[in-house]
């Protein structure tokens, strides 16, 4: 048995928000177990070690992560910027477990294994799962990622997404517990009879010819096919200026799946451009393009890829991770990627979620998690 509860609220006073949401989450247990875990999503400027403290103080025993969000999601105010979520998980048959690590810019190998030893304790079950909203700007997005992969080993299932701010790109924070941190890795760890599938689309379509990445330094591209990477986007685009809404579309090898890296600036005088997280030499790219209305067909096409891929009878819990750029984009229209949610998954399937600084899922099942961008995240978890 899984049984989640939420509570959401958008009143901009910290201690009447975390109020509201805790009355709504002891409204919404019932007689259910005690829960076992918890996930915390709030917007920037509210008093987040108050906010901790009090959900500790109604629940002393959860496992506790989460971070700062540019927007979030529940199935009980639906989109929402400027407000918190809670979610809590209750299960007699799912373990589940907390860890962090601390300074991910001076040790991120330590600090990502201090996270996964933290959470798995002393149990001797083998995990099954993990969620994680780690530091988004201290370090590459895409390193820590691959630190958790190497720690957590080959193909274990990572989902989540990387802490956000108001787009000023200053500061992010991580919860752990009832602690507010920055430059850190927090984890949840699920172990035993866990059921779940994720869902990864986009919108996005490549266009123009495809192109290897030359020369790279990080997020920044130097050159293309052994041209300014400037240059090559320019010419993709029609003369058209790079931006976040053409981003670059990096292709697995030997593959047709890709995942996203959007391009936030470039230098006309060294013909280089600017990425929102590492980008792999060798890589093949291609300049992409999408409509408001390919950005929302896909957040459809992300729901249903889970709902079709889910290994068991009903989930739980649907947890949605997406991309800020695509609320900058979507605008008033970024609504409706909850409804989507909603109409697919029907009323009686929970939905929490956050609008990120990168997303965290496999392309497919089995597979090394990615970092994506630009991309709309389902995952569905369950016990039965």
């Amino acid at each position: 048995m899984l049984k989640s509860a939420i509570g959401h609220s958008s009143d901009p006073d910290s201690e009447m928000a975390i109020a509201e949401v805790l009355e709504q989450c002891h409204a919404s247990l019932n007689n259910a177990p005690q829960p076992k875990a918890g996930i915390l999503f709030a917007a920037y400027d509210f008093d987040h070690a108050l906010i901790l403290q009090k959900i500790k103080a109604h629940f002393p025993n959860i496992a506790l992560i989460g971070s700062t969000s540019y927007g979030e999601i529940s199935s009980v105010l639906g989109f929402e910027q400027d407000s918190i979520v809670l979610l809590l998980l209750c299960s007699d048959t799912i373990d589940m477990q907390a860890g962090v690590g601390r300074n991910v810019s001076k040790d991120l190998s330590l600090a990502s294994q201090q996270a996964i030893q933290q959470a798995v304790g002393t149990l001797v079950q083998v995990p099954q799962l993990c969620i994680t909203t780690p530091e988004s700007l201290t370090v590459s997005c895409a390193t820590i990622l691959e630190s958790l992969q190497q720690a957590l080993g080959k193909s274990f299932p990572i989902v989540g997404g990387f802490a956000a701010e108001p787009w000023t790109f200053e500061k992010t924070y991580q919860f752990f517990d009832t602690e507010v941190l920055t430059d850190a890795v927090p984890v949840l760890l699920l172990f035993g009879d866990v059921r779940y599938s994720t869902g990864v689309a986009c919108g996005w379509e490549p266009i123009g010819k495809p192109a290897q990445i030359t020369k790279v330094e990080g997020k920044t591209v130097y050159e293309i096919d052994g041209e300014p990477a400037l240059n090559f986007l320019e010419h993709s685009l029609g003369g058209r200026t790079p931006s976040a809404e053409y981003p670059l579309a990096v292709f697995e090898p030997r593959n047709e799946l890709f995942y996203l890296r959007g391009c936030v600036g470039y230098d006309k005088e060294f013909g280089t451009v600017s990425a929102l997280a590492d980008v792999p030499l060798n890589a093949t790219v291609q300049v992409s393009q999408a409509s408001r209305q390919n950005i929302l067909d896909a957040t459809q096409t992300s729901i249903q890829k889970a709902i079709d891929s889910y290994p068991g009878e009903k989930p739980a819990i649907a947890l949605f991770f997406t991309c800020c750029c695509r609320q900058q984009i979507l605008g008033t229209y970024t609504g409706k990627e909850f409804f989507f949610g909603q109409n697919a998954l029907g009323n009686d399937i929970p939905i929490v979620g956050f609008y990120t600084y990168g997303e965290i899922a496999p392309l497919v099942r089995d597979c090394d998690s990615k970092l994506h961008q630009m991309t709309f995240v389902t995952v569905l978890i369950g016990a039965e």
